[in-house]
């Protein structure tokens, strides 16, 4: 996937030389890399790639991050800022166009503040989902954060201002934070809300202040810095109960989202409901069976329906959370078992009690029924920690899909050679449209060589955030070729079909077009915060 060539990096060579010894005397010699593997590791992603990263720096504050601007403006330098780097799918470091130098926070890695009683956390950009669950462990708190599949490893700050979700009712991450601090192009610092009233007492408490809601604007944008966030924390329920259900037959979808739909709006669930495809839940389970396969890609459809048989999946799979007293669990256990009646094979409940039984029982369980549910447990003990707000790397494993040799104990996709391209799409949560898009997909990806796994997320009461994984092995040639290709069919036939993606590669934004009068609004926005257009250029909005 190419990038534009970038229009704004005037700087010479000298001026580049210029701006670095100007950052070493700021941050120290071993903050400012240039080290050529270095260097060549953010310039990899989980496809392919032709930007080039000339340095690193790494500020351990906001006032190093102004500084560090004001840098890049003096010597027309521009810079691509990230948090922890761990974009699977979406450009992991990678900048968005040539030249730029990386501006990496992860130094910046501080618990501000926090308060149990009013439940949240305020974090700096470097802080890690792993760093935050350790602190509410520690001081036994009875609060839960809301987590990704990402990386245990991975930044909140970087997926709220990419609107990332995860699982529990606060699984829709921007619609929980509020009170930032925002370091714009030319080193000047701005906070929202009421955080820009000096001693105010709700800064990380309401979200709209007073006047223009500005925090939208420095989310999947090229207009500031985040720097500091504060995080909304969800109390620990009295009482959780997971839910799984699978439905063996591939028209299921429709019928189940309009099923889901009705018990989101009014209530009965909370929390995100994930949807996935037969291809998705074997990737989550096992690599590529290449000899069930006879080493054919893509994976047949006659082999699949023998591994979902052997697996104990259905077509159509799907999870969730009941949160709440017992009491309140218990009905919407009734109105999931009635609205799902009919509709789906298997429904089944899980709590903590249940599953330490079918650990303790899984070999006499295998024994009695020839279904070894040891394995099956592997996958639903990190998705029954996540929608309690536990990190995991489990989904990251999904990553090796085709390669050869099994996932490491310390897993780097980007390194491994791994192929991953996401295209997220979002659809009404209407049976009909999300089985449209979901046609639309999987033909373009078997077309393409590329097997269609899917997985629709029930984000919000009305929407479906679709996540479309192009997996694959970089090492095999054309295969690079073939999912860029893949990605910009998906990308022109569904928004053809009016499915826009809510997120972008950070090499996708020239495939972003909208109305004259919001890229005018963006434009002047851009102009007048970073004249000399040195922050991120292309990232969210072409480079002028």
């Amino acid at each position: 996937m190419s990038s534009a060539t970038s229009s704004v990096f005037v700087g010479s060579g000298h001026h580049l030389a210029m701006a670095l010894d100007q950052w070493r005397e700021l941050l120290g010699e071993d903050n400012v890399i240039l080290d050529p593997a270095g260097l060549r590791a953010a310039e990899t992603a989980t496809f392919e790639t032709f930007v080039t990263v000339p340095a690193i720096v790494r500020p351990g504050n906001r006032e190093e991050v102004q500084q560090v601007l004001r840098i890049a403006n003096e010597w027309r330098i521009p810079v691509f800022p990230v948090s922890g780097g761990s974009n699977w799918g979406y450009g992991s470091r990678v900048p968005s166009t040539d030249g730029c130098v990386l501006l990496d926070l992860g130094r910046m890695n501080r618990i501000l503040d926090f308060s149990e009683d009013l439940a949240y956390i305020t974090v700096e950009p470097g802080v890690t989902q792993q760093q935050v669950y350790a602190f509410l462990q520690e001081r036994k708190s009875a609060l839960w954060m809301d987590a990704t599949g990402a990386s245990p490893q991975a930044s909140l700050v970087g997926n709220a201002v990419e609107r990332g979700f995860g699982h529990t009712p606060y699984g829709d991450h921007f619609s929980h934070v509020c009170g930032m601090e925002v370091v714009l192009p030319n080193g000047e610092v701005l906070e929202t809300g009421f955080s820009r009233f000096e001693g105010s007492r709700t800064g990380p408490l309401h979200r709209w202040g007073v006047g223009a809601y500005l925090d939208g604007l420095f989310t999947q944008s090229n207009l500031g810095v985040v720097t500091r966030m504060s995080v909304w924390l969800m109390p620990a329920p009295e009482y959780f109960q997971a839910y799984f259900f699978s439905c063996d037959s591939e028209e299921a979808l429709a019928p189940i989202v309009d099923a889901l739909r009705p018990l989101r709006l009014n209530g009965t669930l909370r929390s995100t409901v994930h949807i996935a495809n037969d291809y998705k839940v074997l990737s989550g389970m096992q690599q590529y069976p290449w000899e069930e396969a006879a080493g054919r890609t893509p994976l047949p459809a006659e082999v699949m329906k023998r591994l979902r048989k052997q697996r104990h999946f259905g077509a159509w799979n799907a999870s969730g959370g009941l949160y709440g007293t017992r009491a309140q669990v218990a009905e919407a256990r009734r109105l999931l078992r009635r609205a799902l009646s009919g509709t789906v094979n298997k429904l089944e409940f899980l709590d903590e009690r249940k599953l330490r039984m079918a650990n303790r029982f899984s070999g006499l369980y295998r024994l009695l029924t020839g279904w070894d549910l040891s394995r099956a447990l592997e996958l639903v003990r990190p998705l029954f920690g996540l929608l309690q707000g536990i990190p995991t790397d489990q989904p990251l494993a999904s990553t090796y899909w085709r390669k050869r040799f099994p996932p490491p104990a310390d897993m780097d996709p980007n390194q491994d050679g791994c192929g991953l391209l996401w295209c997220s799409p979002v659809a009404p949560a209407d049976g009909a449209q999300a089985k449209e898009l979901v046609a639309v997909a999987s033909e373009i990806l078997l077309l393409y060589g590329f097997e269609p796994a899917i997985s629709l997320t029930m984000i919000t009461e009305r929407s479906l955030a679709c996540v479309i994984s192009i997996t694959y092995d970089r090492h095999v040639p054309g295969e690079d070729e073939k999912a860029s290709a893949c990605h910009a069919e998906l990308l022109r036939r569904l928004s053809d079909a009016g499915f826009y993606c809510y997120r972008m590669t950070s090499q996708s934004s020239a495939s972003l077009e909208a109305s004259p009068g919001y890229d005018r609004v963006l434009r002047s926005l851009k102009r007048n915060l970073d004249p000399h257009q040195i922050l991120a250029p292309g990232r969210y909005l072409p480079a002028e």
